[in-house]
């Protein structure tokens, strides 16, 4: 009748300093803690010790489906999402044509995202935290549910963010998508970081130990 249980620390002795337009890719095992950084980042966790220096707005892509809601349609589910992020109605109504076009869901708007596969709640996640430009974005493994063509369309838009000085965070254990979207990198093993720079550099590290394990 005793609550039992082990503490945990999902991440230690992390020190992480990312700047304003900077591309970096958290890679590692799962379990490592990638999700864990990313939802403190966010502001979803608060770090049990230290602290985290956030300086502009943040559009988190981080659970597939997150800020949804599964019984109304994917017209109801923008504006929900857009409240979410913190965007009026207004702002909503002024992006919505937009966000349509973008996921390509036209056909589907008045259909409940219940009966959504996997690919399309990414599509709509997507496109509703891309089109209003945030300073931050953050992305956890939800474009690898996509199929190849929107895959790319995302690269495409994430490519174009980046020129504009957008900072994205971006966690795939895809490693030519890594390679391509991200300059730095930070491999984290066990909750600590393992090595951190350079994206060729960390990624040949990591395939390396993968390799010999």
């Amino acid at each position: 009748r005793k609550l039992k249980f082990k503490r945990f620390r999902a991440l230690k002795n992390i020190n992480l300093e990312i700047k304003k337009g900077e591309s970096w890719a958290l890679i590692g095992e799962n379990g490592c803690g990638k999700s864990t950084l990313l939802k403190i980042i966010s502001g979803i966790y608060k770090p049990t010790e230290g602290s985290v220096s956030v300086k502009g707005t943040i559009a988190p892509l981080i659970e597939l489906g997150a800020g949804f809601d599964s019984e109304l349609t994917a017209r109801e589910n923008i504006y929900l999402n857009g409240a979410v992020l913190g965007h009026s109605k207004k702002v909503m109504n002024q992006y919505f044509d937009e966000i349509v076009e973008f996921s390509e869901l036209q056909e589907f708007l008045d259909v409940p995202i219940k009966n959504f596969s996997s690919g399309m709640v990414a599509r709509l996640g997507f496109s509703i935290a891309t089109a209003i430009k945030a300073d931050i974005i953050i992305i956890d493994e939800i474009l690898a549910v996509g199929d190849y063509a929107f895959q790319q369309k995302c690269y495409r838009r994430m490519e174009e963010m980046k020129k504009n000085g957008t900072t994205i965070i971006f966690v795939s254990h895809d490693e030519g998508q890594v390679r391509n979207m991200c300059k730095k990198a930070a491999w984290i093993a066990h909750g600590e970081i393992k090595a951190i720079g350079d994206t060729d550099r960390v990624c040949d590290l990591y395939k390396e130990y993968i390799e010999n394990k």
